[in-house]
């Protein structure tokens, strides 16, 4: 089962840019709504595609870092990282079709 880990600054390098596999970052905040609608969703692709994708949550306010270093404005955003760059972004509580169709592309074992 694809569980969604808890990702920090520090934890940053190692678990998104070194991934061997695609690693989809959802960035967002404690304090927001349009995360939390967005959350069942992530979930359940991390479920669908575990194997194929790592699924990370990052806490935009307790992690600056990487929040200004890769430009996320607004909060829910969710950045897909293929071979440590940044290949795909969503912005807000967008529905889980738009995020397959705009991802999947990207993954290994398309389908």
């Amino acid at each position: 089962m694809g569980a969604i880990g808890e990702l920090s600054d520090a934890e940053f390098e190692g678990q998104v840019l070194r991934s061997g596999v695609p690693v989809l970052v959802d960035f967002g905040a404690e304090w927001c709504q349009p995360c939390k609608q967005l959350d069942p969703i992530v979930e359940e692709l991390a479920a669908e595609w575990d194997g194929r994708v790592k699924v990370l949550k990052f806490d935009v306010d307790a992690n600056v870092e990487n929040t200004v270093k890769f430009g996320v404005l607004g909060v829910p955003t969710l950045i897909l990282f293929v071979d440590g760059k940044p290949v795909e972004r969503l912005t807000g509580a967008v529905p889980k079709q738009r995020i397959v169709e705009r991802l999947t592309p990207h993954l290994s074992g398309k389908g």
